[in-house]
């Protein structure tokens, strides 16, 4: 199967989008098929990443007004091109908002079916960073998933907004986590030492730091007596969280190994962001078999078990944040039975596995298009 990928952010641009289309395109190489990707030009130097799994074309960018990492791209034919060129069975547009537009208008035209990704809850970011087109933004949305053959969404959370905004025939589709990669084995008690300085429990978050993740919400967490707290990651809120932060330790952006062994050596993993879609962070530290602390919001609804494998708390709630890190920090034994639970929850969840999922999808929108009668 030719399939030609079309996101809005690729590797080595650090985000979820980025990263899941990086494992789709790695998972259609291994299973025989012939991904293209076409993504805007990144923030960073490609050659700074590791080398693609597969032909990627790059078209012209702008950073995002107020976050410099984030690229939109620009109008131009070098998308219909390639797509041309590549003469794919199907499109498949991930996050889909700029040049998915155009990726969708392209299959249009080459009379292919188009699946897109749902990932990113593009209204509320047009909020955040605009102040304003939280309604623009969604009917944006709702035409080019509509126009699709068929939405995939990583959440029922997400895909009940889909369907409220109007989108018809969402379909669910998780996202995968490396549990090889992202295991208890990988923790570090030096490493843990080194970090905690002396406190008797460690606490984390790891992801990017902008005004959507609100980690800031750590304030309280960050002062309790015996709590270390670390955050790991980078983005245009990291000096403003340096500040509202002081008790909390910044180690800036980390990747690969390293990023594992930091997930497997805190006692406590806390995600503060109440607009995800999915909650990646939140999958990746259950396979390091750490207790989570999560917004009862979006994404980790599907994935924190309260009370098995974590804690869900009001989103918003500095307080509640506070409240459950108390708890788990209080208590060595349930954050053990909590870390466990959580494994064993997501080690079965591997990008081989999503990614045969995805397959499933492309072969049934393929099935349906050569079942209507020309």
């Amino acid at each position: 199967m030719r399939v030609a990928i079309v996101t809005e952010s690729f590797p080595p641009d650090v985000n979820g989008v980025a990263h899941c289309t990086l494992e789709t395109a790695r998972h259609l190489v291994r299973r025989g098929h012939e991904p293209l990707v076409v993504a805007p030009v990144a923030a960073q130097d490609p050659s700074a990443g590791r080398t693609p799994p597969c032909p990627v074309v790059r078209v012209p960018s702008l950073p995002l007004p107020g976050y410099a990492q984030v690229r939109i791209a620009l109008p131009g034919r070098r998308l219909a091109t390639a797509l041309a060129a590549h003469r794919p069975d199907l499109v498949h547009l991930a996050s889909p908002f700029v040049l998915g537009v155009r990726g969708m208008a392209a299959a249009a035209r080459l009379g292919v079916p188009a699946v897109a990704v749902y990932q990113t809850d593009l209204g509320r970011y047009a909020r955040t960073y605009l102040g304003t087109g939280t309604a623009a933004a969604w009917r944006r949305l709702r035409a080019v998933h509509s126009a699709a053959d068929r939405t995939l969404a990583p959440s029922t959370a997400a895909a009940r907004e889909l369907a409220e905004h109007g989108v018809p025939g969402v379909r669910l589709w998780p996202r995968g986590v490396d549990s090889m990669r992202f295991h208890p084995d990988r923790r570090d008690e030096v490493l843990r030492s080194s970090l905690a300085a002396g406190r008797e429990v460690l606490v984390g978050y790891i992801g990017r730091l902008a005004p959507e993740k609100e980690v800031g919400l750590l304030r309280e967490a960050a002062r309790l007596p015996g709590v270390r707290t670390v955050v790991i990651g980078d983005g245009p809120s990291a000096p403003g969280l340096r500040a509202a932060l002081p008790e909390a330790r910044f180690l800036g952006r980390r990747t690969g190994d390293e990023l594992a062994r930091l997930f497997a050596s805190l006692d406590v993993f806390v995600h503060t962001g109440p607009y995800e879609t999915f909650g990646q962070t939140v999958q990746e530290a259950m396979a390091s078999g750490v207790p989570v602390v999560a917004p009862a919001a979006g994404g980790p609804l599907d994935l924190v078990s309260h009370g098995r494998t974590g804690l869900l708390v009001t989103p918003g709630d500095a307080a509640a944040v506070r409240g459950a890190v108390q708890v788990l920090a209080a208590h060595p034994k349930l954050r053990a039975a909590y870390g466990a639970a959580g494994r064993a929850a997501v080690a079965d969840r591997t990008w081989e596995a999503v990614g045969d999922q995805l397959l499933a999808h492309y072969e049934d929108v393929l099935g349906e298009r050569e079942a209507v009668p020309v």
